[in-house]
């Protein structure tokens, strides 16, 4: 029996990669998607197989109704899921914080946080235990680090990382691994709206949305080679992570499983001034 990975934005950038490589795997799908689009639409860019199921939601995720009710629809068109991957975001409001429109900056969060929240908890009842199975989050930039001008995603992606690091825990008993991607700047449209509003994104988000552009590689196939190591029983006992695409030699972790479990390394955490020694900073 194939195993079913469901991957929400779907339609474009990543979430089609994600899309692409995951069926080449051999996994049957859900895909959600937040405008209305006709299957084929999928279906003509993937290769024919029998023995896959290729299955589209549309829901707009910034609607929390809406959410509720994709959780609904979906338990009652299967009944286990292997794969679950919160890839949807939107980038919105860019600039000060006291310019944003509030409404904006909310549904950002609902988007990027509140609806993989929604989603993790409805859906992890239909999912297998004993290690098989996987939640991949995307994060984003400003997780780890002030984004200035990008404060609704910075916020999200943060507590998203942190809300993976925490249900990994609570998920240890069942053998669910729950890790977050850091994708790293991708040639995508949100990256492309930085562009667009450039006098307002700041002089150094804006450098470098240009120079991704001008570059002939893209990351994003490193981003979809790890949420496919992160799927598959290769990263068992790897959870709780905060994993660069990029940077990361994860294709090594699993020689060192045990020492990974000792560390807190790939994981957000409070910097002391002991760690930056600081000795005035502490008792």
């Amino acid at each position: 029996m194939n195993k079913l990975a469901l991957i929400t934005g779907g339609s474009r950038g990543l979430g089609l990669y994600l899309v692409k490589k995951f069926w080449s795997e051999g996994y049957s799908l859900i895909v959600v998607v937040r405008n209305v689009i006709d299957k084929n639409f999928f279906l003509n860019q993937l290769p024919k197989r029998n023995k896959q199921n290729f299955i589209l939601f549309s829901c707009d995720l910034s609607e929390i109704k809406q959410v509720v009710n994709l959780i609904d629809r979906i338990k009652s068109a299967t009944i286990q899921i292997d794969v679950l991957i919160n890839n949807a975001a939107i980038q919105g409001p860019i600039g000060k914080i006291w310019e944003n429109d509030i409404l904006e900056w909310n549904r950002t969060l609902n988007v990027n946080l509140i609806a993989p929240v929604f989603l993790c908890r409805g859906l992890i009842p239909l999912m297998k235990k004993k290690s098989e199975s996987s939640i991949i989050n995307i994060s984003g930039g400003g997780a780890t680090g002030p984004r200035a001008n990008f404060t609704a995603y910075a916020t999200a992606k943060a507590g998203l990382v942190r809300f993976s690091e925490t249900i990994s825990e609570e998920l240890k008993f069942k053998g669910i691994r729950v890790n977050c991607i850091a994708p790293g700047a991708m040639k995508t449209d949100m990256l492309r709206g930085i562009l667009i509003k450039k006098d307002v994104a700041g002089v150094s988000e804006a450098t470098k949305a240009e120079n991704i552009f001008s570059k002939d590689e893209s990351t994003i196939e490193k981003v979809v080679n790890l949420a496919i190591f992160l799927a598959s029983d290769k990263s068992k006992g790897i959870t709780g992570r905060l994993i660069s695409a990029i940077w990361d030699n994860w294709n090594e972790w699993p020689s060192h499983i045990k020492e990974l479990n000792n560390t807190d390394a790939y994981t957000l955490r409070r910097i002391t001034g002991k760690d930056r020694n600081l000795k005035w900073g502490d008792i």
